[in-house]
Formats: structure tokens, C-alpha cells, sequence
């Protein structure tokens, strides 16, 4: 790990050129940034895994070929999955976040 990412530099400290270490959003807990939050009816879902090529956040939770729920850790509650699950389904719910 270099001596930037060791350190919290202000933006007048950074050395003039510098290249910084590139981070992931895996890192940064971003959930609470939102106002819906999806839920999942296991009972609807036919696992179709089209929520899951959408989401933008990577936030669909998939074990054994299964979609399991949602890493809310992550997901930031823009809809997508509940917008593309198909409508013979309608397994994703938007509702509203309870904090």
C-alpha cells in the first residue's frame, strides 16, 4: 500500500501528477443512500436472473443458481430489478425504506 493510501491527504497536499490507488465500491457501505429498498417475494420469483444482469450495484444475491435477496449494504434503491422483473412474475417490490 503506497504512503497516499496510508495517509488522508487534503486535495493541497496531493503531490502535483500523482496517481491514486483506485478503490471498489465493495469497500463503501452505500446503502443508506436510499429511500425504497426492494424486497423479494420467494414464493413469485422464478429466477429468472434478469434483476441480476441489470443492477447496476451488483446487488442481487445469487446461491446455487437461485436468486437468495439483496445486499442492501450496497444497493441504492434505484428500482431497476423491480422494473425488469417480468411481469408474470412481479417478485420485486419496491417499498418504501424504514430507517
Amino acid at each position: 500500500m503506497s504512503e497516499i493510501t496510508k495517509r488522508k491527504f487534503g486535495w493541497k497536499e496531493l503531490p502535483s501528477g500523482d496517481i491514486l490507488e483506485a478503490g471498489t465500491a465493495h469497500e463503501f457501505k452505500t446503502g443508506d443512500w436510499r429511500n425504497q429498498k426492494p424486497v423479494l417475494n420467494r414464493e413469485k420469483c422464478i429466477d429468472c436472473m434478469i434483476c441480476f444482469i441489470y443492477c447496476p450495484d451488483s446487488s442481487i444475491l445469487i446461491k446455487d443458481g437461485k436468486m437468495t435477496g439483496f445486499d442492501y449494504d450496497h444497493c441504492k434503491g434505484c428500482g431497476i430489478c423491480a422494473a425488469v422483473c417480468p411481469p408474470k412474475c412481479q417478485a420485486i417490490e419496491m417499498v418504501k425504506e424504514v430507517k
